[in-house]
């Protein structure tokens, strides 16, 4: 699987995106058929705490999952979006 990171004024630095790679990787433990994964960390209005966001786009044969959570930290919002995608590719390999 492709994971691809684009970031809206941020510069994730190194272990974020280990930890990325690695939450992602194991998506592909639940649906085998995943063929790209974009993910988009934004930082949005600077007066909340809980201003980073994540957005997952899980590219799959026939549909695309899309996620998105907003937390105080990117890797909370990170954790909540792998949980949520993980749960739907559950589904969706059920359905198949």
């Amino acid at each position: 699987m492709k994971i691809t990171i684009q970031t809206v004024g941020v510069t994730p630095h190194e272990p974020l995106k280990e930890r990325i790679e690695k939450k992602l990787a194991k998506l592909e433990t639940f649906y085998d058929k995943i063929v790209e994964t974009t993910v988009f960390l934004k930082v949005e209005n600077a007066t909340e705490k809980a201003n980073k966001t994540t957005e997952l786009i899980i590219k799959v044969p026939g549909d695309d999952i899309v996620v998105k959570k907003t937390c105080a930290t990117f890797e909370e919002s990170l954790d909540e979006c792998a949980d949520t995608a993980k749960k739907l590719l559950i589904k969706k390999k059920e359905l198949a």
